[in-house]
């Protein structure tokens, strides 16, 4: 089966030294940029700064090796920040790794039956809106790193409101050294794109802030005075498991599994637009499941496709996923070497890091053109998914925007179903065209269009009957889709008018209305006869059970009126012989 087929095995088929050489730089390159974002997301996830680079590692290796694009590259994302740090302050890291297996688990089952294409049923305005939702988030959880704020014993904020209360409640404790520090790492990051091309700019602004911090009389907070820094390698841990901890990490785990589905499934897309391929993305929801799984087992947090590091990749000549590869081996080179002098790297500095990152995700051009030219049940979805994200969280806001989005969907479907009477006109009216059809008056004509379901099924009640119909035509050539609701309105409406003597023809009825009312037996009820494939049999059949009728009526006189002239006849003979 080639949807879950790895696409490592595809691209070995044709692999070459000159490829090779390419992935091994643009993996090298990638895993620079890496090294500064894998610590910032860690320490913005709650976690120690090691994390986020077994995250990269572990899952980065995994997802590289059994994904279903070519150039794909995993890590820790800006996107599961919140989450992650919210899960870790309420259930500890036990309850952060039991959420991402089971996470991992639901991946797998979603890329083995095949749902990678149903991902695309959940709207942009929803993505749109919790995507802005985490960058303002974010950057809310980084303004007391930023200024350098000193909170009172006791105050650990975990919510997103919490923790923007507890900044502007303590914005008089602000630190001018760390401000300093976090500005002029911030102007590094803006400025570096446009003078260094090949160096990450986060890296730059990593090594000027520990020249900053070591050099000037700075009094900063770095890594190393929060956090224990460790080169070690990743080891297996697996956390003790209860029906009670499973049971309260699977609304995270749902969420996890959902935003990396949609995060690493968007990634794929970008992705082929820029090297002109397709990927597999049941196997990539697949590979997904297991980096998520093998990361939390090896000291990791949730990881997904990233944008950034995917673009960057392609743009430095990786087009298989030896790159990716290459990228986790650097990782570990770089853990085992480099990762003690990462307790230098100031606060500030993280915290400009990921105000970028937040910047580079947030979308607000998008955002602004949604709100600009979107219809308004849009803008209603994107508003609810953006506000539901800072003031809750991403499970609230992908589980009310969907439904929000469902809801409003049915209402505009149902405006768009309509239930049209054709207008009779006699010999007095003006300007009548004569191409008009010339139809019997005791025929009525209906052409319904739009689907006909539970929210639409309503319009069916605009059906009338005059008290001289002797025949309804129904035209459906307009109707795609046909459910049970509707279908129970129609046989209601097949039934009164049966009990008046009318006749109900329908005219084109499609294919998937047509299945439904064949296994209602809906057209057993009305006749098959009363099925015709255009509107010009519709009426001649029409006309043809209008004018049996009318036959009918003319011979039920015809034998009535003996009758009546016997009874009269015998009635004067009564009356006379009475008198």
């Amino acid at each position: 089966m080639n949807s879950l087929k790895p696409m490592l095995l595809t691209s070995l088929k044709s692999y070459n030294r000159s490829q090779f050489i390419k992935d091994v730089t643009a993996g090298i390159i990638v895993a620079i940029i890496a090294l500064p974002l894998s610590i910032a997301l860690a320490l913005a996830s709650g976690v120690g700064p090691e994390a986020g680079i077994f995250t990269a590692i572990v899952a980065g290796f995994v997802i590289s090796a059994l994904g279903g694009s070519s150039v794909q590259i995993a890590g820790p994302t800006a996107a599961f920040a919140t989450i992650v740090a919210g899960i870790v302050a309420k259930d500890g890291m036990d309850g952060l790794v039991i959420a991402t297996i089971l996470a991992g688990i639901f991946l797998v089952l979603m890329g083995l039956c095949h749902f990678g294409s149903l991902i695309k049923f959940i709207p942009f305005t929803i993505t749109t809106g919790f995507t802005s939702g985490i960058a303002v988030t974010i950057v809310i959880g980084q303004l007391k790193d930023f200024f350098g704020l000193t909170y009172p014993d006791g105050v650990k904020p975990i919510e997103t409101t919490e923790k923007f209360r507890a900044v502007v409640e303590n914005f008089s404790t602000i630190n001018i050294d760390a401000l300093i520090v976090g500005a002029v790492s911030l102007a590094v990051l803006i400025i570096a794109p446009y003078i260094f091309k090949r160096i990450p700019g986060s890296l730059i602004a990593v090594i000027i802030g520990i020249l900053m911090v070591q050099f000037l009389p700075l009094k900063v907070s770095t890594i190393g005075n929060l956090y224990t820094i460790s080169n070690s390698l990743p080891s297996f841990h697996l956390p003790a498991v209860s029906f009670e901890v499973v049971q309260n990490a699977l609304p995270n785990a749902f969420t996890i599994a959902v935003l990396a589905a949609i995060e690493s499934l968007l990634s794929c897309v970008v992705a082929d637009g820029m090297i002109n391929g397709k990927h597999r993305s049941d196997m990539e929801l697949v590979a997904q499941g297991a980096g998520n799984i093998a990361s939390a087992l090896f000291g990791g947090i949730p990881a997904t496709g990233a944008i950034a590091r995917t673009a960057a990749n392609i743009k430095n000549g990786g087009r298989t996923p030896i790159a990716g590869i290459v990228h986790s081996i650097t990782l570990v080179i770089v853990l085992v070497v480099l990762m003690p002098y990462a307790g230098m790297i100031p606060m500030p500095t993280i915290a400009a890091i990921l105000f970028i990152v937040a910047y580079n995700m947030c979308q607000w051009r998008t955002f602004v053109k949604l709100v600009k030219t979107a219809p308004k049940s849009d803008i209603i979805v994107l508003f609810a998914s953006f506000i539901l994200t800072v003031l809750f969280d991403l499970v609230v806001a992908i589980e009310i925007g969907m439904v929000l989005a469902c809801l409003l969907f049915i209402k505009r479907m149902s405006e768009e179903t309509h239930v049209n009477s054709w207008t009779y006109v006699d010999d007095d009216t003006p300007d009548v065209d004569e191409h008009l059809q010339k139809l019997p008056l005791q025929i009525r004509v209906y052409e319904i269009s739009g689907p006909l379901f539970f929210g639409a099924a309503s319009a069916i009640e605009h059906i009338v009957v005059k008290d001289f119909t002797t025949c309804l035509v129904l035209r459906m050539r307009s109707v795609p889709a046909l459910d049970s609701t509707a279908m129970n309105a129609l046989v209601d409406l097949v039934e009164v008018c049966e009990s008046k003597g009318i006749t109900v023809v329908f005219s084109h009825v499609n294919e998937q209305p047509m299945k439904v009312m064949e296994k209602a037996g809906f057209t057993e009820l009305v006749g098959k006869e009363n099925f015709q494939p255009n509107i010009s049999a519709a009426l001649k059949r029409a006309e043809y059970g209008a004018k049996d009728l009318g036959a009918m009526m003319a011979l039920l006189v015809l034998s009535v009126i003996p009758i009546i002239v016997f009874y009269l006849t015998c009635q004067k003979y009564i009356i006379e012989g009475v008198v």
